[in-house]
């Protein structure tokens, strides 16, 4: 992705995202198809300045709230998944490391909409040896979300000492993220998916490549934060947690709403009377409806609160609990509604012409990511509890 001129922001974050809906619909099909966004998708992300809702405004960024964040991943992934998961990926990832980075560093990668950031999960298997001026970095990442639409990738990976033995800096084992070209590392096309296929997750791999040190930030490291705003003191994984429960949130939106729509026309073989006379039916969407808005307002709660926390220097583990079990809670909650439309349509929702199997796919997908796994909820019942508790992602 090239730079370009910065765009005019005439509109708030969520209704420029759902200005993009009538596109990402149509384009939704090729996009799984293709295993990756469409060129004409990926210009109206930049043109509608999606990829710097987080970036600091020191970096021309529009560092929104959590609130509007939330709504507008949900918004985007009410049109598409991918591109609602391309846009939070990215997000996170830069912000999380410009806001750690030396400025001038920062500036020269993030210098403009169209330099989103990509890159795979953190594992033990990675090396980054401490060198004269930054370090040698060697390892293999998978699930680098829009990684085939964004000039930089990065890596993470806990720091060895030139002999091997861990570095430890503030205290503790030096982890952080690297960022490189993403021409210097090797991709390997192996993102054949279930769901989320056109977010072209693919695999990469760098050997002995050199990082500079101002290319490797600790990005939840409050010691090395050089930005300020309400923003950047939550962790990293609370910020992707956020987004990824909007977009399950929006995925469940649009198959109830499709539920609905079918529900209002249509006349089931397995029933004697219409759907939309079927006392079943209706106790049904009615109670998918209190789930799914349950939890998107207990998302919206906990996000507020712990924004509004921060921005007052009062941020405290109890509301960083609070916010993780409102993402790890409603990406399950939207799950169940996901598949309750599903069963509930009949065949209809089989078909690739129908709007329920695409969508479905994807809600099965994102159902998968970490930040859902009921661990989260049991790390927060201890917390509650009181017991003792290995804390993290918060």
């Amino acid at each position: 992705m090239d730079s370009g001129a910065h765009p005019i922001r005439t509109a708030s974050a969520p209704e420029r995202a759902r200005s993009l809906q009538p596109l990402l619909d149509a384009h939704g099909a090729e996009m799984d198809r293709r295993r990756e966004l469409t060129h004409e998708v990926v210009d109206a992300i930049v043109e509608q300045d999606l990829l710097r809702l987080l970036m600091p405004r020191s970096l021309a960024g529009e560092e929104i709230g959590l609130l509007d964040y939330c709504k507008t991943t949900e918004a985007l992934g009410w049109a598409d998944a991918s591109a609602a998961w391309f846009v939070n990926q990215s997000n996170v990832s830069s912000a999380s490391s410009a806001a750690s980075m030396p400025h001038e560093a920062a500036a020269a990668i993030f210098d403009g909409p169209r330099q989103g950031l990509a890159w795979g999960a953190k594992h033990g298997n990675s090396r980054a040896i401490r060198v004269d001026g930054g370090y040698r970095l060697t390892g293999r990442w998978s699930f680098a979300s829009g990684g085939r639409h964004t000039k930089w990738l990065g890596a993470h990976s806990a720091v060895q000492n030139p002999d091997g033995t861990p570095h430890i800096r503030h205290g503790r084992p030096d982890d952080r993220s690297f960022l490189f070209p993403r021409a210097a590392a090797r991709i390997i096309d192996d993102w054949y998916v279930l769901g989320l296929r056109g977010t072209g997750s693919d695999s990469y791999e760098v050997n002995d490549l050199f990082i500079p040190e101002a290319h490797a930030p600790a990005r939840d490291a409050p010691e090395e934060r050089r930005e300020r705003g309400p923003i950047y003191p939550i962790n990293s994984s609370l910020l992707y947690a956020t987004g990824f429960c909007g977009v399950t949130l929006g995925i469940a939106r649009r198959m109830l709403d499709t539920y609905l729509a079918l529900a209002r026309g249509r006349h089931s073989r397995a029933s004697v009377n219409a759907m939309a006379v079927n006392h079943a039916i209706q106790r049904e969407v009615a109670q998918l409806e209190a789930k799914l808005s349950s939890a998107r307002a207990f998302l919206h709660e906990a996000a507020s609160q712990l924004y509004e926390a921060s921005a007052a220097g009062k941020m405290t583990l109890d509301l960083r609990m609070r916010l993780r079990l409102a993402t790890t809670y409603g990406m399950n909650e939207a799950t169940d509604v996901s598949i309750a439309c599903y069963r509930g349509a009949g065949t209809t929702a089989i078909l690739e012409s129908a709007p329920f199997e695409r969508r479905f796919r994807d809600a099965m997908s994102a159902s998968q990511h970490l930040q859902a796994m009921l661990p989260m909820a049991e790390m927060v019942g201890r917390h509650l509890i009181g017991t003792d508790n290995t804390v993290q992602f918060v």
